[in-house]
C-alpha cells in the first residue's frame, strides 16, 4: 500500500534531506580531525558554548561522560573570560562552534586561549572571525537553524575521540547507521505534525509555561524554552532540571499552569516520570514530549539516548516552533534586542 504524502508546513522536506546527506558525507572529514586530535594528545577537552551553542554541547557533555572517565568541560564562554578555568591548558583541546562565525564571547575566549597555546577545533564559518582564529575548522555548508546538522557532526567527533580512547568500541556500527538519521526525522516530524499544532494552538497565549528535562535531553530543553519562545516568541517560560524540579518550581504547579515535561530515554528517565506522576496529580495542562514514542528505523535501541536529542529537536526546535510563530503572529527571525545594538 502506497504511503500517503505529507506535506509539513514551513518545511522543505527535500532541502532538507539533500543537507542532510551533506552533513553526513562529513563524516570522514571528521574523523580526520578526531584522529589528529588523538594522536597529538591531550588532557582534557573542553565544550565551548554560550546560549544556543552551549545547550547544544549540553548532551555531548553527556556522552562523553556516560563512556568515558575523560574529564569533560561544558563552560560559557562569557563565563571563561571573566573567570578563567585552572584545567584549560595547552594539554586541553577545546571544542567550539558558532553559525554565524561571530558570537562575540567565543570570539573573545578563542583569541586569548590560542594565544595562551591551546588548540581548539570550532564548527564554524572558515571565513568568520571565529574561523580565522581557530586553528582547525570544520565548515557545515547548510541551512542554520537545524540543530540535528550540529548534534550529528558534535556526536561523530566526540564519539570518535572515545573510540581512540577505547571508550566507545561501537563507534563504527553507530557512526553507520547515522546515515538513515534524516529520514527517520522526516517520518518523526511526519508523525507529531499534527499533535504540535493542536499544542501550539492551546498554549501560544499562556502567560507562564513551565518546562522540565533531564540528561541528554536538557540541553535541547533548555535550547527550546530560551532560544525559541523567549528570544525568538517573546513568550514567558521557567526551564528546570527533572530533579531540580523539586526543589523550588513545583510549588509553581497549579490547575491551569502548563508544564512541558521532555521525557527521555537514558538513566535520568525515572527522575523525568517522577515530575510526570507528580504533574498528573496537580495540572489539568500537563505535555509530555516522550522520545521514546518514535521509532527509528535502522538504529540500534543501544543508541537512542544518543539519538534523543536529534528526536527532540525534530519535534520542538522545529516542528513546534513553526506552529508556534503560525499562531503567535511572531515572526521567528525578529528581534528587539538581540544583535541589534551595542550591549
Amino acid at each position: 500500500m502506497e504511503k500517503e504524502k505529507v506535506t509539513l508546513p514551513k518545511f522543505d522536506t527535500e532541502k532538507y534531506l539533500k543537507e542532510g546527506d551533506a552533513i553526513y558525507a562529513q563524516r570522514a572529514e571528521v574523523e580526520k580531525v578526531a584522529d589528529k586530535i588523538s594522536k597529538d594528545g591531550y588532557s582534557n577537552i573542553f565544550l565551548l558554548g554560550i546560549g544556543g551553542t552551549w545547550a547544544e554541547f549540553a548532551p555531548i557533555k553527556y556522552a562523553i561522560e556516560k563512556y568515558s572517565d575523560v574529564d569533560v568541560y561544558l563552560v560559557n564562554a562569557a563565563e571563561l573570560n571573566v573567570l578563567k578555568h585552572r584545567k584549560l591548558t595547552k594539554d586541553s583541546i577545546v571544542i567550539t562552534a558558532s553559525a554565524s562565525g561571530d558570537t562575540k564571547e567565543i570570539v573573545e575566549a578563542v583569541k586569548w586561549i590560542v594565544a595562551d597555546g591551546i588548540q581548539v577545533m570550532a564548527f564554524t564559518k572558515s571565513t568568520g572571525p571565529l574561523g580565522q582564529v581557530a586553528q582547525t575548522v570544520i565548515e557545515a555548508n547548510v541551512t542554520t537553524g537545524m540543530c540535528e546538522y550540529s548534534y550529528l557532526l558534535f556526536n561523530l567527533l566526540a564519539l570518535r575521540l572515545l573510540y581512540n580512547r577505547g571508550d566507545f568500541p561501537d563507534y563504527e556500527l553507530f557512526a553507520d547507521q547515522m546515515k538513515g538519521i534524516f529520514k527517520n526525522l522526516v517520518d518523526i516530524r511526519e508523525q507529531f505534525d499534527p499533535k504540535a499544532e493542536e499544542i501550539a494552538k492551546k498554549y501560544y497565549s499562556e502567560p507562564y509555561n513551565i518546562w522540565v528535562g533531564s540528561g541528554a535531553l536538557w540541553g535541547e530543553t533548555y535550547l527550546f524554552s530560551m532560544c525559541i519562545l523567549e528570544e525568538m516568541q517573546w513568550v514567558r517560560t521557567k526551564s528546570v532540571t527533572s530533579p531540580e524540579f523539586f526543589h523550588g518550581t513545583l510549588e509553581l504547579v497549579e490547575k491551569d499552569v502548563p508544564v512541558f515535561l521532555v521525557k527521555g530515554e537514558d538513566e535520568c528517565r525515572a527522575l523525568d516520570t517522577r515530575v510526570e506522576t507528580f504533574c498528573k496529580k496537580i495540572t489539568d495542562n500537563l505535555i509530555v514530549f516522550d522520545t521514546a514514542e518514535y521509532a527509528l528505523d535502522g538504529i540500534d535501541d543501544k543508541f537512542r539516548a544518543l539519538v534523543s536529542p536529534l528526536i527532540a529537536t525534530s519535534l520542538l526546535t522545529e516542528r513546534l516552533a513553526a506552529h508556534y510563530e503560525t499562531y503567535t503572529k511572531h515572526n521567528l527571525n525578529y528581534r528587539r534586542y538581540y544583535r541589534q545594538f551595542e550591549y
